[in-house]
């Protein structure tokens, strides 16, 4: 059908081209009689999306004015913004423009007035192409004869209507899932029916659930899909090992966190006689399971990713897969993709293979416990594990070679400190901190980084249909942008259009390394870079300053990764002699998956952001009128948001900064004391007091001491 709509738009761009009837259009385009209302089908969606038109005397024509198509976003105030793919910056919706569109909505607008030096591009909506949520969570409010529900996504338009007959069994305070059974229009309000309760606003877990149907997570595993799963037992199919290159007498080693249940990856290291090391990455052979269009791989595409919802995990796979026989627990025979490198002196990759193998690993080790080896800080450890003390040794030393190149290389190390969010039995915070991380979990970073970039190097020369990670070039302005707050501490990028390196940037943040300003420059680095996102063709990688890289080293928990399993597969089992026939389809098939997995990582992303949004506001609650030391972290046209030392961030509106007017210099992001001239800009240090917070609206406010 697309295809057809493209060739009717290119028959009516084409300068001969004059207004014609359905009948005249379809005979030029000799449409078969048996496919014409198919094709009056296509002329109306056409017209229904603005591409053409049609005139008194039913004649077709193209649109004489251009309409665009994005997603629009809404504010709290009324008013929105939609993005569209070719602009860099959004384009504003006045309130009395938005055609009471909702937040997420697919919307078709008209351009009013371009961007300028003054002010951005201004539009309206003239259609709402899709609704994005027919289902809402939110808080339940009951006034006798009728109710309503307060969405949880506060800029989502509209409270929602209920009427008595629709209530269910709800009360005040109820968290609810709502069908939305009609949508706001004229200033009228949505309508809903409530079809779940969750339970009280108050009780536990309760919040964690409400994102789950907030977001539409699929929870729990169909039946079909768990039996699909448990029919692999536990043990390895005898049958297939003389097929597989056997590691099983070798010291092979899983390194994770002490609570990590799904271990996918697991290495080793031997020092060769010509001085150079020998690197074995083994993972997980989840493809050898997850057969393609099997149930198992069906929902595992639906849901992309795993996500870590702090205490709460939704898998990708069902945990008789992900725990179980392709999980590779200590002393259980498992089957793998293992890839085996040789690597000099100097981190350089001097031969490669990558094989199906059989492993069975030695020892489970902990972060904690490897690097208590590395430091011999413990020496009960170091005793436990005294015959493999020689092996982690090594792995210390290959991987702070690997690092050294990769940092000349102009590898980014934004060392910016993940949240530590602890809670108790019934999912309560009890504490909040920074995640603190040692040279061990840098050791498997390195391993697979370089794992990582030894597949995509082979497979693209290969010419392979591949799934590759994608991190391109930031743009020039926003480099620009970062140089006007890098000159308050004396520093510069170096940059131009043709000419944008990693390098420049990991000087930069070389340069301020354990300075009071790293952790400020680091965030505005990284704000300055684009998001990496899944890819059929290679781009290489900004961040890590690789040319090729993809993801090869967790497809228990990730889609893109388990495809690129099944592509590798392939071709070690046909000796690498694969059909063009196979070969188009997967392409295909790399392109649209690679779009569905950036789709559902970016929801996985705002999901476990707005989790820890919401722990964090939910501590700070406990927290009202105490005071902190913190850093000015952003500064805004309505108040500067502050980091605490133990990650929780806040804003400082105009009103709590004192009573003095403030100006907002846009150019430098910072504040001017109208009377004082006194500034706040971002890397500044203030003491302030926690004014509010609120759970429900995840949002935390301060006030300057």
């Amino acid at each position: 059908m697309e295809e057809q709509e493209l060739k009717i738009l290119e028959l009516m761009k084409d300068k001969d081209y004059t207004p014609m009837k359905a009948k005249e259009i379809a005979m030029i385009m000799r449409v078969p009689k048996k496919e014409y209302r198919d094709f009056l089908e296509v002329l109306g969606n056409l017209e229904l999306n603005f591409k053409i038109q049609k005139n008194r005397k039913n004649r077709y024509r193209l649109m004489e004015k251009t309409y665009y198509d994005g997603i629009y976003r809404k504010n709290q105030k009324g008013f929105g913004f939609v993005r569209l793919e070719d602009r860099e910056d959004e384009i504003y919706i006045a309130r009395e423009n938005s055609l009471d569109a909702l937040n997420g909505d697919r919307v078709l607008i008209e351009i009013l007035e371009e961007e300028n030096k003054v002010k951005s591009a201004e539009a309206k909506v003239v259609k709402i192409l899709k609704h994005e949520k027919d289902t809402i969570v939110g808080i339940f409010q009951n006034n006798r004869n009728f109710g309503f529900v307060v969405p949880d996504d506060r800029n989502f338009g509209t409270d929602i209507f209920i009427a008595k007959k629709d209530m269910g069994k709800a009360r005040n305070n109820h968290k609810v899932l709502v069908k939305i059974t009609r949508y706001p229009k004229n200033g009228k309000k949505a309508e809903g029916k409530i079809i779940e309760i969750l339970g009280n606003v108050n009780e536990a877990g309760v919040d964690m659930l409400s994102l789950i149907k907030e977001y539409n997570l699929p929870s729990t595993f169909p039946e079909s899909v768990v039996q699909e799963a448990k029919a692999f037992e536990n043990k390895v199919d005898k049958k297939d090992i003389p097929h597989r290159v056997d590691f099983r007498d070798k010291e092979i080693f899983t390194i994770d966190g002490e609570d990590a249940k799904d271990l996918d990856d697991a290495v080793r290291v031997e020092k060769l006689k010509n001085g150079n090391y020998r690197l074995e990455v083994h993972i997980a052979d989840v493809s050898y399971y997850v057969r393609e269009n099997s149930l198992l791989d069906q929902e595992a595409l639906i849901r992309g990713t795993s996500i870590y919802m702090l205490g709460r995990v939704i898998p990708m796979l069902p945990r008789e897969l992900s725990n179980g026989i392709c999980s590779l627990n200590a002393g259980e025979d498992r089957f793998t993709l293992s890839c085996v490198m040789e690597i000099d002196t100097q981190g350089k990759v001097i031969s490669s293979e990558v094989v199906k193998g059989i492993i069975n690993v030695t020892e489970r080790m902990s972060y904690t416990d490897v690097q208590a080896i590395i430091e011999n800080s413990n020496q009960q450890t170091v005793k436990r594990y005294k015959p493999y003390v020689t092996q982690f040794k090594l792995m210390e030393e290959l991987a702070h070679i690997l690092k050294h190149k990769r940092m000349e290389q102009g590898y980014l190390n934004l060392d910016i400190p993940e949240s530590k969010i602890d809670l108790d039995m019934d999912g309560r915070v009890t504490n909040i901190g920074k995640y603190e991380t040692s040279f061990s979990h840098e050791i498997i970073e390195q391993f697979m980084l370089i794992a990582n970039e030894t597949i995509a190097e082979k497979f693209f020369w290969l010419e392979a249909p591949f799934i590759y990670r994608v991190h391109e070039n930031p743009d020039l302005e926003k480099t620009q942008e970062l140089n006007k707050f890098l000159f308050n501490f004396g520093l510069k990028i170096k940059a131009s259009k043709d000419n944008m390196y990693p390098k420049e940037f990991a000087k930069i943040l070389e340069e301020v390394k354990g300075k009071e300003e790293e952790k400020v420059v680091s965030n505005l680095v990284l704000r300055t870079l684009k998001v990496a996102r899944y890819e059929a063709e290679n781009k290489g990688h900004f961040g890590i300053a690789s040319k090729y890289y993809c993801h090869f080293t967790s497809p228990i928990r990730r889609y893109p990764d388990l495809f690129i399993h099944r592509v590798i597969s392939k071709y070690l089992e046909n000796n690498y002699d694969i059909s063009e026939k196979w070969m188009e389809e997967h392409k295909t098939q790399a392109e649209e998956r690679a779009k569905q997995s950036s789709e559902r990582e970016k929801i996985a992303t705002k999901v476990e952001r707005e989790a820890e949004d919401l722990k964090k506001a939910e501590y700070m609650e406990k927290r009202i009128g105490e005071e902190y030391e913190g850093i000015v972290s952003s500064v805004t046209s309505f108040g500067i948001f502050v980091e605490l030392e133990n990650t929780v961030e806040g804003l400082i509106r105009f009103e709590d900064l004192g009573d003095e007017y403030f100006i907002y210099d846009e150019e430098r992001k910072r504040l001017i004391g109208e009377r004082s001239n006194k500034t706040y800009k971002i890397g500044d240090k203030v003491t302030i007091k926690v004014k509010r917070a609120s759970k429900l609206l995840r949002q935390i406010d301060f006030e300057l001491v």
